[in-house]
C-alpha cells in the first residue's frame, strides 16, 4: 500500500539558509566600510557565510533542544558542580570563538578593530544568541582587567586566544578561556551597593591583585561554566571588584557550590545559575572600596555589545520577514505585493537599518575614544542611550515579525519562536530600562561636555532633512536642563536615540530610507504598529535593500 498522503505541500516558503550573512547584508557592509572596518572584510565574509549556513541553524536548534543540565556530584558522590552541554553547543562556541568575535578589538589594533568586532558580534546574534553571551563577557572582561596591569598580562593571552577550550581551566595546554559575571544579589537586583556577600584578606597584602576569600550568595552568575568570572563583595573599605577562577591550579572546584540553573524564557542554550561561594579564592581587581568604578568600563563595554546584538537579533527577524513574504502567496499575489503587507516590511526594514547605523557609529566611538575627548564623550552618552532603545525595541519588532509568518512563526520548529523568546533579554540585562535611562542622566549631569558631543554629531547632518532639523533643534532645548528630566527620562533618551538615528540615515543611506524615518519617528505620520508609513514613500526600495536571500 502506498501510504495515505491526501495533500502535496504547496506554497510553503521554505527555509532562509546557505547565504552570506553579511555580504548580502547592504546596511550592514555600508555601514562598516564607512567606519573604517572595511580592511577586514575576508573575515566578516567567512563569518558571514557561516552564521547563513544550514550547519548553523542546525546547530542552533539542537543546542536549544537539549538544554544545558547541572551536574552537582559524580556517581561516587563527590561534589563536582559541572554543567554538561550539548555537544552542538560546544561546536557553535567553536566556530565563533576561532573567529575572533570576542577578542578582535583587542589583537587586531588598526583603527576600525572594533567595528569589525562588532561586525561580528551583530552577525553572530543572528546565528545563536546563546553562545553571545559568554563571548560578551570575555569581550568585556578586558575592559575591566586594564585596572590590574599585572592580571591583564596573565589572563589576555588566554582570553583572547582564537579558540574554545570547554576543559577545566589549568589543563595542561588549555588553549583558551571564557570569563562570566557574579554580580547580582536576590535583595539587591541593579542595585549592586546592596550586596551583602563579604570578602576578607587571605594574607596580610591589601588592594588589587593580593588574594581574598569571599563567601556569600549571587542571584545570577552568567556562565557559570567559565574559566574565570568577576564578582562584586563587601570589604571593610566598601563594594570591590574580585577576579576568580572556575577551578584552582590542583584541578579542584573553586569553593563554590550551584544550586540550581535558572529555567529561562529564553537563551535556553546558555547556563546560568545561582551559585554559593564558600571561602570562595579570589584577588582584588581595582581598588579596595571601589568596585563600581572598576566593572563600570566591563559595563559599558557589554552595554554596546547588547545595543548590537539585539540589532543583530532584529536583523535575522527581519531577513526571516523578507524571505518568507517574498515566497509565501495569499489572495492572488505574493506577500509582499500586497501594499499593506509592503508596508510593515518597510518599517522593520527602517527600524533595522537606522539600528545597524547607531550600533556601528559607537562601536567607532568606542574605538576611536582613547584617542579623541570628543569620540569619548560621545562614546559614553550614546552607548546606553543605543542600549536601552535597542532593546526596548527588539520584543515589539520580533512579536511583529513572527506575526507576518501566521502560525507557522509561533510553531518551536520555527526559528521566529526562538527569537520571539529571546528578544526581552537584553532588555533586563546590564541594567534595566530605567537604569539605563538614569545612567544616561548621570553622563548628562557630571560631564555635561557629552551633551555637546551627542548634538554636535546629530548636527553633522544639518540641512540634510528640514524636519531632522527642527527636531533636533527642539530636543536640544530639553537637554539645557538635565536636572529636572528624570520623570521623563525614557522620553529624552528615545528622542535623543531618533536624533542619532536620523542623523546617521540622512548622512549615510538611500534617500527612501532616510525620508521614512524622517516621515514617522521624527513626531511624524506614524502610528502605534509597525506598519503605518505615511503613503508616497518609496517602500519597495526599502524592501529590496532589506534582502539577503534569494
Amino acid at each position: 500500500m502506498s501510504g495515505y498522503a491526501t495533500h502535496e505541500v504547496t506554497n510553503q516558503a521554505g527555509a532562509l539558509e546557505d547565504y552570506n550573512a553579511f555580504t548580502a547584508d547592504i546596511p550592514l557592509t555600508q555601514a562598516v566600510r564607512t567606519f573604517g572596518g572595511d580592511w577586514a572584510g575576508a573575515r566578516l565574509t567567512d563569518t558571514g557565510a557561516t552564521v547563513g549556513s544550514a550547519r548553523v541553524q542546525h546547530l542552533a536548534r539542537q543546542a536549544n533542544r537539549n538544554l544545558p543540565e547541572l551536574r552537582t556530584h559524580d556517581r561516587f558522590g563527590h561534589r563536582i558542580d559541572a554543567i554538561e552541554f550539548h555537544p552542538a553547543y560546544h561546536e557553535l562556541m567553536g566556530l565563533l570563538f576561532a573567529g575572533e568575535t570576542h577578542s578582535f578589538a583587542w589583537t587586531h589594533h588598526r583603527p576600525g578593530a572594533h567595528v569589525v568586532r562588532g561586525a561580528l558580534s551583530y552577525l553572530w546574534n543572528q546565528g545563536e544568541n546563546g553562545i553571545c553571551c559568554p563571548m560578551g563577557m570575555t569581550f568585556a572582561a578586558t575592559a575591566a582587567l586594564r585596572h590590574d596591569p599585572a592580571l591583564l598580562a596573565e589572563w589576555s593571552p588566554l582570553i583572547n586566544a582564537a579558540a574554545y577550550d570547554p576543559r577545566p581551566l589549568f589543563a595542561r595546554h588549555k588553549a583558551g578561556a571564557t570569563v562570566g559575571m557574579a554580580m547580582t544579589e536576590k535583595q539587591g537586583g541593579s542595585d549592586l551597593r546592596a550586596t551583602i556577600t563579604t570578602a576578607r584578606p587571605a594574607t596580610s597584602r591589601r588592594g588589587s591583585g593580593a588574594p581574598y576569600l569571599i563567601t556569600g550568595h549571587k542571584w545570577f552568575f552568567s556562565v557559570p561554566m567559565s574559566d574565570l568570572f568577576m564578582t562584586l563583595a563587601q570589604t571593610e573599605a566598601g563594594l570591590s571588584c574580585f577576579l576568580a577562577t572556575g577551578w584552582l591550579e590542583d584541578g579542584s572546584r573553586n569553593r563554590l557550590k550551584l544550586q540550581r540553573l535558572k529555567d529561562k524564557a529564553g537563551n535556553k542554550s546558555n547556563a546560568s545559575s545561582e551559585v554559593e561561594f564558600h571561602d570562595l579564592h579570589a584577588v582584588m581587581l581595582g581598588e579596595d572600596g571601589r568596585g563600581i568604578r572598576t566593572i563600570i568600563e566591563m559595563a559599558h563595554a557589554t552595554r554596546l555589545d547588547f545595543a548590537i546584538g539585539s540589532s543583530g537579533l532584529m536583523r535575522q527577524a527581519l531577513s526571516q520577514v523578507v524571505h518568507h513574504t517574498t515566497h509565501r502567496r495569499a489572495f492572488q499575489r505574493g506577500l509582499i505585493d500586497l501594499p499593506i503587507m509592503r508596508n510593515v516590511v518597510a518599517d522593520l526594514a527602517v527600524e533595522s537599518e537606522a539600528l545597524v547605523w547607531m550600533s556601528m557609529r559607537l562601536a567607532a566611538a568606542f574605538d576611536r575614544a582613547e584617542t579623541d575627548r570628543a569620540e569619548g564623550l560621545l562614546s559614553r552618552i550614546g552607548t546606553p542611550i543605543a542600549k536601552y532603545w535597542a532593546c526596548k525595541r527588539a520584543p515589539a519588532f520580533v512579536a511583529e515579525a513572527l506575526e507576518c509568518h501566521g502560525g507557522n512563526g509561533f510553531i518551536a520548529d520555527h526559528l521566529m519562536e526562538r527569537l520571539y523568546r529571546e528578544a526581552p533579554l537584553n532588555g533586563i540585562w546590564e541594567g534595566t530600562g530605567n537604569v539605563i535611562c538614569l545612567d544616561v542622566l548621570r553622563a548628562m549631569q557630571r560631564e555635561p561636555e557629552s551633551v555637546t558631543a551627542f548634538l554636535d554629531e546629530v548636527r553633522l547632518a544639518r540641512g540634510g532633512h528640514a524636519r531632522l532639523d527642527t527636531y533636533v533643534e527642539g530636543l536640544a532645548m530639553r537637554l539645557t536642563d538635565p536636572a529636572g528630566l528624570e520623570p521623563v527620562a525614557r522620553r529624552v533618551v528615545e528622542m535623543m536615540a531618533f536624533a542619532l538615528q536620523a542623523s546617521l540615515l540622512v548622512r549615510h543611506a538611500p534617500a527612501s530610507v532616510a525620508d521614512a524615518f524622517c516621515a514617522t519617528r521624527l513626531d511624524g505620520d506614524w502610528g502605534q504598529a509597525f506598519g503605518t508609513m505615511p503613503r508616497g514613500l518609496d517602500t519597495q526600495a526599502i524592501v529590496d535593500r532589506a534582502r539577503v536571500g534569494a
